[in-house]
């Protein structure tokens, strides 16, 4: 297995220590991976490969981290979440955490992270399980809100046998099979509709839940404490849930209104019982195997970003999260209620812009959003003014505080008029 951080080589290629135990592999070929992200594609990895070169194959990655093939069943490849500095890693987890204190994040999940079922598993330790954690910090958080509001009731098919009464459809062949034949003519098997929180949807995410809870049990090197606290929160709501349910039952339902999280605690739930191929067993074993998967780092610190932009501006509305204008959508838009805080804001994961200046490409894009007119109407401003425009990065040298001082305490991009930029410090976890 090769290993790497994430923005290794980033914009900037360069080798890898242990190259020659793979180089017999790698074929003295180059390979990339890339994913959907919105219209365009974003890479995972590249490897270049030029025989010319006196370093033979250079790697690059980006803000992606997880595991996946290089050569299929071969060479797999293991990005882990990286800061600059060569003893921490960011703690996404802590960040997952963050972002799930805020409601509207619930809905923004598309696109966190991508795996990939159809290709053969991985062989990897806990530790480097990234994939499964992730899971069970959404699906657990998904959970508590669903619990908060109460478990969804609807219509159920029940199957008992009934004695000296018979209630909705008789069971004919059970009836006589199992009753009739052996000599109990007094009772009946029945199916009837019975109305509360044993249906199916409950039985699936019961069945989900179990798995997490003995998935954690064993899980080595995470803090689950968190974890855990959640499973308490939730699992008594789930007393009169039967957990016995077939998968393929679940009819392809959407539910809306107080019930809309259901859509993605049984897309999570669906998505645990399949990684563990249905099997709890395979919950309690060290040493895992994990299909190919891919998580968004940059998605999470945007989820992160707006949380911590809802902390600090707590007022109706005065933080506004990708609302579409002409197609374009970006990420904040920020219009505090004292009229005093006006601007477009995009989070970036790129702790380079503590040192450097941001990108040309990073400055047309969000410059672009702030000269559209739909956007001067929704700040109500005059357009013979310039729209402020902040970047938002990760850099672990930032005071914590200067993000909740009134003035933001930002950096001026001196080259554009009206353009800042404020760092933010990401929890870490010692290696």
């Amino acid at each position: 297995m090769i290993e790497l951080g994430e923005q290794y080589g980033y914009n900037k290629p360069q080798g890898y220590e242990h190259i020659d135990k793979h180089s017999a592999l790698l074929e003295g070929r180059s390979y990339s991976k890339s994913i959907q992200q919105g219209p365009n594609r974003a890479y995972c990895y590249n490897i270049f490969y030029d025989a010319t070169d006196e370093v033979e194959y250079k790697f690059e990655t980006s803000y992606f981290v997880g595991v996946d093939w290089i050569v299929e069943n071969k060479l797999p490849i293991y990005v882990y979440p990286k800061l600059d500095r060569d003893t921490k890693e960011v703690d996404y987890l802590t960040m997952l955490f963050t972002a799930f204190k805020e409601p509207q994040n619930y809905e923004h999940l598309d696109g966190l992270c991508e795996i990939d079922f159809d290709k053969p598993s991985i062989a990897i330790n806990q530790s480097q399980d990234l994939l499964t954690p992730l899971l069970f910090v959404q699906f657990l958080n998904v959970l508590k809100r669903i619990v908060q509001k109460g478990l969804k009731k609807s219509y159920y098919k029940v199957s008992k046998n009934l004695n000296a009464r018979v209630k909705g459809k008789i069971l004919i062949n059970d009836t006589i099979r199992k009753n009739h034949l052996k000599g109990n003519i007094l009772s009946t098997y029945c199916q009837y509709d019975e109305y509360g929180v044993n249906n199916i949807e409950n039985k699936v995410l019961k069945k989900a839940l179990l798995f997490t809870i003995s998935s954690i049990q064993n899980m080595k090197g995470v803090d689950t404490s968190a974890l855990k606290h959640l499973i308490n929160f939730v699992k008594p709501a789930f007393s009169l849930v039967d957990s016995d349910v077939d998968i393929k039952l679940l009819k392809d339902t959407k539910s809306t209104g107080i019930y809309r999280e259901y859509n993605l605690a049984l897309k999570l739930a669906k998505t645990i019982l399949k990684k563990y191929g249905y099997n709890i067993v395979q919950t309690n074993r060290e040493s895992i195997k994990t299909p190919p998967f891919w998580i968004d780092m940059s998605k999470l610190f945007e989820l992160y970003i707006y949380s911590k932009l809802k902390e600090r501006f707590s007022g109706y509305k005065e933080v506004t999260y990708h609302k579409k204008f002409n197609y374009l959508e970006p990420d904040f838009i920020l219009n505090t209620n004292d009229g005093k805080v006006k601007m477009v804001v995009d989070a970036k994961y790129k702790p380079r812009y503590h040192n450097d200046n941001i990108s040309t490409e990073d400055i047309r894009q969000i410059s672009g959003y702030a000269r559209l007119k739909k956007i001067y109407d929704f700040l109500k401003y005059d357009t013979s003014q310039v729209i402020d425009c902040l970047v938002i990065y990760s850099n672990q040298d930032a005071n914590r505080k200067n993000f909740t001082e009134d003035n933001f305490n930002l950096d001026k991009e001196l080259e554009y008029n009206r353009f800042f930029k404020i760092g933010i410090e990401l929890p870490i976890k010692t290696v």
